[in-house]
């Protein structure tokens, strides 16, 4: 085999593909990158067994061929190559020459035939969203996932399709993130639980740009997403998803209006007196046309009273100051609504469209902070 490529495509094919790289496997095999030159196109793949990545990258094919390269090392020797044509060779021992100007590299390859390429996918029926929709979706809930492998269904988002809607779900039992879209036409109802960690590496790889579409395809065990010159399948986690309806309450007692960004800079500011690992939560007392923020810690005290608008009762609450940012942040709206039933209840932002909704379960306090 001999391939011709640009440092940068170069370059960009391996960081694809490299996040679906296991981090460990008892199959070495996985541990490689599969260059695929044996047609007319240029592909890397890898592959971890729940998620696999495989992209063209463009180049010119003087020799077929296919090459499983151990992928740390092919990663680590591609950065370090000058900015010019780079050249891969493979002898009938799998030997790869990588050569660069005046400098050349031997690595020990291994034949691709024990490689475990990505599930055969039908390409029939598929959903269609702009890269940028899908990276934004991804952006605003995937902070609410579980990283605590216990509960699996946690650890994914549902994806939850209702003729022209797409609801998107999330949940780690301490906070809710639920965003709603319009897809471009009505589609056949469909409901799946996709893993996290996928949701992360696609997020990184695309583009977000408008004009440019994901295409979507579900079978009953996995997902596949089609973008550029990329794919990217993955797993479906198994289960029920959790009744998200079931948790979200129409009603309240108390609903404010407040400045997004001066919440959220009077949150941080809060923060300053918790050390890594205390959990100590802020206090919200909400009266007429003022909120107030305060905490204690250790280490000193904060207060501070925002204007508001309210609707309602009085209310004293307890937050994870980090929930309530993380929430937040992921709304581009100037000023948010927030809603409370009680201090022992979740607290629930969301807009009048009905686009968004986050959930935030307030944590007890000592009446003396």
């Amino acid at each position: 085999m001999k391939i011709i490529f640009s440092k940068n495509d170069l370059l960009n094919g391996v960081n694809i593909v490299s996040k679906a790289v296991p981090s460990k496997t008892t199959m070495t095999i996985l541990e490689c990158i599969l260059i695929d030159a044996s047609s007319d196109s240029i592909r890397f793949t890898a592959n971890d067994m729940e998620m696999g990545i495989e992209t063209t990258v463009a180049g010119t094919i003087v020799d077929k061929g296919i090459v499983a390269l151990d992928a740390k090392l092919f990663s680590d020797v591609v950065r370090k190559l000058p900015d010019n044509e780079v050249t891969i060779e493979t002898d009938e021992k799998y030997i790869t020459t990588i050569t660069c100007e005046k400098l050349k590299f031997n690595i020990i390859g291994r034949s691709g035939d024990d490689f475990s390429y990505l599930p055969d996918i039908e390409k029939n029926d598929y959903i269609s969203l702009s890269q940028f929709l899908l990276k934004e979706l991804i952006r605003k809930t995937i902070f609410s996932i579980s990283d605590n492998d216990s509960n699996k269904i946690m650890t994914g988002e549902l994806f939850e399709i209702k003729e022209n809607v797409l609801r998107v779900a999330s949940l780690d039992g301490h906070r809710i993130s639920l965003r709603k879209v319009e897809l471009d036409k009505v589609y056949e109802d469909k409901k799946i639980i996709i893993p996290g960690k996928t949701l992360n590496e696609i997020s990184k790889i695309l583009s977000g740009e408008a004009d440019k579409l994901v295409k979507m395809y579900i079978t009953d065990n996995h997902v596949l997403f089609e973008f550029d010159e990329t794919i990217v399948v993955s797993r479906l986690i198994e289960g029920e998803y959790f009744n998200i309806d079931q948790m979200i309450s129409p009603s309240y007692d108390t609903k404010i209006i407040i400045n997004k960004k001066e919440f959220i800079n009077c949150i941080d500011r809060s923060t300053l007196l918790v050390k890594e690992g205390d959990k100590k939560p802020i206090i919200v007392t909400i009266s007429d046309g003022v909120l107030n923020l305060k905490i204690n810690s250790v280490i000193g005290s904060m207060n501070e009273d925002i204007d508001i608008t309210k609707e309602g009762k009085d209310i004293v609450i307890g937050f994870n100051p980090k929930f309530l940012m993380d929430a937040l942040r992921a709304i581009d709206d100037e000023d948010v609504s927030i809603y409370y039933v009680n201090p022992k209840a979740p607290c629930f932002i969301k807009d009048d469209n009905d686009t968004f909704t986050y959930l935030v379960l307030p944590v007890n306090f000592n009446v003396v902070d």
